[in-house]
């Protein structure tokens, strides 16, 4: 028993490990898209180099901030609803200790111990520590490691200024006459590892996850870019 449990917290770490690398690359992509999208559009417009700065920045900082907030909003509100879950379950030991053994013993079972040995497992899980085994069996929540809003929120704000940087000095450092060049091709290969990473994080072909990235950040860039060229020339 000591070695399997110490076998299921082992892959339950390395799976949040692997959750924080796949939000962190998502979180680097988004900046690198909806950044490149924004200064493109404003190249389309204008040969500024300081409006190029101060949008890319304004992008920046609002991207980054906005996804900050949103993760720790999202994160938070999972955090409560594992609070409230562990509350209850704590709740349902004190109350109805033998119903709440009877029901680990049918989770342990229904992940194919035989009817002896599930009982035998969850008496001594139970002895040991009863709330782990309930939060751990049956709602797949780790009573000393849950989930970390800020931490959430900062991996998610750094991620995206990580992302954002990229085309943002892709745009700017350049001489005028192959900046949009250099941003877009620079974009289109940060978007292809980025398409690549999240594709070997999550076991999933490669191929489609490089075409989809790169495809959708080219489509934006363009989008952007004519609809800036467009207004540039109408001198709105």
């Amino acid at each position: 028993m000591t070695e399997a449990t110490h076998d299921e917290a082992h892959n339950g770490g390395l799976g949040a490990r692997l959750n924080w690398l796949r939000a962190a690359v998502l979180g680097a992509n988004d900046g690198i898209v909806s950044t490149a999208g924004l200064v493109v559009g404003v190249a389309g417009a204008t040969d500024s180099r300081t409006a190029l700065l101060t949008a890319g920045l304004s992008g920046l900082l609002a991207g980054s901030m906005s996804m900050a907030a949103g993760e720790y909003v999202s994160v938070s509100t999972q955090r409560d609803s594992e609070k409230a879950a562990l509350a209850q379950e704590r709740r349902e030991l004190r109350e109805t200790p033998e119903a709440e053994l009877d029901e680990l013993t049918e989770l342990l079972a229904g992940k194919g111990l035989s009817a002896e040995l599930a009982r035998e497992a969850a008496v001594q899980l139970t002895e040991r520590d009863a709330l782990r085994a309930h939060a751990e069996v049956e709602l797949g929540i780790d009573p000393d490691d849950l989930t970390n809003p800020w931490h959430a929120a900062g991996a998610s704000f750094l991620a995206f200024t990580v992302g954002a940087l990229l085309p943002l000095l892709a745009i700017i450092l350049p001489p005028t006459s192959v900046r949009l060049y250099v941003t877009v091709l620079s974009v289109l290969v940060a978007l292809a590892l980025a398409g690549w990473g999240s594709a070997r994080l999550g076991s999933a072909p490669v191929r489609p996850a490089v075409w989809r990235n790169v495809g959708g950040g080219a489509l934006a860039m363009a989008v952007t870019y004519v609809a800036g060229a467009l207004l540039g020339a109408t001198g709105v």
